[in-house]
């Protein structure tokens, strides 16, 4: 077997292995491992190349800043519920919501403030609609879905203070480093939004279903969802943790945390960019953002703490929630570890190179939206988006490279890919804690919903063939 053959085996063993297993992490982690064997074949070398790619990787000066981001992140995020800066939310938003055009209009509204992360999304505005579900006078399946669409295919497109930009941004940088490609990995993902075409139609297909289009139920009168009204009115307080009653009320310990870190974040941004003699605009562009967006979050959080201790809160159970709200990540923190060595030995077995040279016989009008079809089939089964990307951006930017396709439009198609396992996939995280919150069954709302998720991605798929010849 030729050498460049050998690094396409570890993405053999990994897809197949995630997609049986339902899992992404033990596919990553035996393509990591048959891939450290490919390179040390003894039976304690094996071992120890492993642990070497994954110290290498925890190392680097970037990766240590996007793990101090997601645990610090999560960690405020956990402090914030436990203040009752959620539940004081839910509750002065659904005193002041008596219409159905008022509650489908705050499911939008306060995605500025919630755009953090989807689970916090799901917190902050479903509890608000399972309380005012008669009033909705839509099905629950309906509304979980509209709630859906204001979630990871809106946090997808925002550049700056979520949970995802961190990873996103770290999945590029390693792939275009594996790839010898001498580009700035933020401003690859900002050039990257506009061709995620997959959160833009499913987007407009929420709003439309929405504002424009009939219910099919004149409320929640499904099967699975016969409550009384007295249920609905006040079983709300005990669908999620972060809105249980025991909690205070306290809408600005959330609302001045969120609003002081994206405010820092663009502020310690421009900051960098001028420091280095940059104007305003370039200043954003030339400055280094992972810096600036690390250094505004600690800001912020222990800000927050001493907010939350002249509210005379115990800074012991603020630490403790800090630190189970950090821990909440932990998992996809030891996925990134992993998604990073896997690239790295891809890289040492020459995957670029295989794909340079194997590749060229694809049509160039095919490639991208293949690799979003690809894509979404994977994520679909395993029901990660971050596992998918952590999976496909390697072979997508080796791929655009080898056929020079545009960079973003791949990238673009790659994260698109992505979030439609995230929403239609009936494994995935933010379908079964929408389901969980809102009291429906997960494999019959996962099924209600796959209709409109599979028009989204058939009309993706042609934006990205039309692309294609444009770019």
């Amino acid at each position: 077997m030729d050498a460049t053959w050998t690094s396409i085996i570890p993405f053999l063993v990994v897809i197949p292995i995630a997609i049986i297993t339902k899992q992404v992490l033990p596919g990553l982690l035996a393509g990591l491992l048959v891939g450290s064997y490919l390179i040390s074949p003894s039976i304690i070398g094996g071992i120890q190349e492993m642990l070497n790619y994954v110290v290498q990787a925890l190392i680097d000066e970037n990766n240590i800043k996007i793990i101090v981001f997601l645990y610090a992140f999560s960690g405020l995020i956990g402090i914030i519920k436990m203040t009752g800066g959620v539940k004081g939310f839910v509750e002065t938003a659904a005193e002041k919501i008596t219409t159905k055009k008022q509650a489908l209009m705050l499911t939008y509204v306060s995605t500025i403030g919630t755009f953090s992360a989807p689970t916090f999304r799901f917190v902050t505005i479903a509890p608000i609609m399972k309380a005012l579900l008669k009033k909705v006078k839509m099905s629950t399946k309906e509304l979980g879905f509209i709630i859906e669409t204001t979630a990871t295919p809106v946090i997808v497109l925002i550049p700056v203070a979520t949970a995802f930009v961190g990873y996103m941004v770290s999945v590029i940088q390693i792939s275009t480093k594996t790839n010898a490609i001498d580009a700035d990995p933020y401003t690859l993902f900002l050039q990257s939004i506009p061709f995620n075409f997959f959160a833009f139609v499913i987007i407009i297909l929420g709003i439309y279903l929405s504002f424009f289009h009939p219910s099919h139920s004149g409320g929640p009168t499904d099967i699975d969802e016969k409550q009384t009204e007295e249920d609905q009115e006040d079983d709300w307080h005990d669908c999620h943790p972060a809105v249980s009653k025991d909690l205070p009320e306290k809408p600005w310990n959330l609302i001045l945390p969120i609003v002081c870190v994206i405010l820092l974040t663009l502020f310690l941004t421009w900051w960098d960019g001028y420091t280095q003699g940059y104007q305003f605009l370039e200043a954003f562009i030339e400055a280094d953002v992972l810096e600036a967006m690390v250094v505004a979050l600690l800001i912020t959080v222990l800000l927050s703490i001493a907010f939350f201790l002249v509210q005379r809160f115990k800074l012991n159970e603020i630490v403790h929630a800090f630190i189970t709200g950090g821990n909440e990540l932990m998992s996809v923190i030891v996925l990134l570890s992993i998604v990073w060595g896997l690239s790295s030995v891809t890289d040492d077995l020459g995957f670029s190179t295989f794909v340079t040279a194997y590749t060229d016989w694809i049509p160039a009008m095919f490639i991208t939206p293949l690799l979003f079809v690809f894509g979404s089939v994977i994520s679909f089964f395993i029901g990660s988006a971050w596992g998918t990307w952590g999976i496909l951006m390697p072979l997508g930017i080796s791929v655009s490279s080898a056929a020079d396709i545009s960079l973003p439009l791949v990238i673009g198609a790659v994260f698109a890919s992505g979030s439609f396992g995230a929403l239609a996939s009936p494994l995935s995280d933010d379908t079964n804690t929408i389901a969980k919150i809102l009291g429906l069954t997960v494999i019959d709302y996962a099924r209600f919903k796959l209709k409109p998720a599979l028009i989204a991605a058939g009309i993706t798929t042609l934006l990205y063939t039309g692309a294609t010849f444009i770019l």
